[in-house]
This record gives structure tokens, sequence and C-alpha cells, in this order.
């Protein structure tokens, strides 16, 4: 290896330049991914925020939450919301099992649980593969995904973890501003 000659630097994929031109997503490295079902939907969540993968227990019940915060689960002495993401969806509530599993998830610098049918994968995708979401096809409850990308033909849509929790869903809006 010359020493003289530098070698280039490839900017980390992120969320936010998965949009980007071809010639920078040219540079973008592959992005590991767990899928995970929802019924007969798949999503995905960056490998690097999930912490940990574990089967459904009881949780506890929090009031005046909303309605896709199931309760709190205590982790190792760390108490962790759990999202039930069927709900959060608008697909109803969830009726958890011992077969449905739990996805522990940093989000910032708070970890959270998400309630899912089953892990699927772990798959890596060159971030120039992923697509953004079809303008069409966007309402408050696609704010949720950062894109969607086609492994093996079949669609996993990309979930976006800051909004997952950040953001409110239409009824809780409607409520809010009454």
């Amino acid at each position: 290896m010359n020493p003289s000659v530098a070698s280039p630097t490839v900017a980390s994929p992120t969320p936010a330049n998965w949009g980007a031109t071809d010639a920078a997503r040219s540079a973008a490295t592959p992005t590991q991914f767990i899928s995970f079902a929802i019924g007969d939907d798949q999503y995905g969540v960056d490998i690097m925020a999930v912490r940990e993968i574990k089967g459904w227990s009881e949780i506890t019940h929090l009031p005046k939450q909303p309605e896709y915060v199931r309760g709190v689960l205590n982790l190792r002495g760390v108490i962790v919301p759990i999202i039930d993401l069927r709900c959060r969806f608008g697909q109803g509530v969830t009726e958890a099992t011992p077969l449905h599993i739990v996805i522990i998830v940093q989000v910032g610098s708070r970890p959270v649980g998400l309630l899912a049918d089953r892990v699927s994968d772990i798959i890596s995708i060159d971030t120039a593969k992923i697509k953004s979401v079809p303008k069409v096809a966007q309402s408050a409850r696609l704010d949720f995904l950062s894109g969607i990308v086609t492994v093996e033909n079949s669609m996993i849509a990309l979930i976006e973890l800051s909004n997952l929790i950040s953001q409110p869903v239409a009824t809780e809006a409607k409520a809010a501003a009454h």
C-alpha cells in the first residue's frame, strides 16, 4: 500500500442519505436490519438499534397511556415501555401469546420494546436499494417508515424508530385538539 495515497472515506449510511443522489449512494456500504412480521406484513429495524430479542412475558399496565403502549417490562432493573406495533400502525391490538416476541431497541437514550409476531431474518441491504415511501401513500401512519426495500420478492418496510414514539396517532392528535 502506498502511504502517500490517501484512501477515500465513505460516509456511514443513515436514513438521512437514503434519498441521496446515485453518486452519493454508490459510496454507501450495506446496512444490516432485523426483519420481523406483524401479520402478513414485513418490517425491519436497523440492527445497530437492537439490544435484545426476547419472548413475550407479562407486563405491568400503566393507566392513561395511549392504546399502543401495552405497559412496561422490568428488564434487569431497567423499566422498558412496550409498544404494540400492530396497534401503533392502526391494525388493532395484538392478542399477545407466548409465541410473540419483544424486540428491545435503543431509541435515543432510552430502551423501548416492540411487540411483534415473529422475527424473520437478519438481512444485509445495500442502502442504494432502499426506496422512499411513495408520496401518494403517505399518511400520519407512514411517517413511521424511513423506506421500503425488496428482498427476495417480498417488500420490507423499514421503521424510523425516532418517529415511532414521537409522532402522535391521528386519533390522539384529534383528542388533544378538543
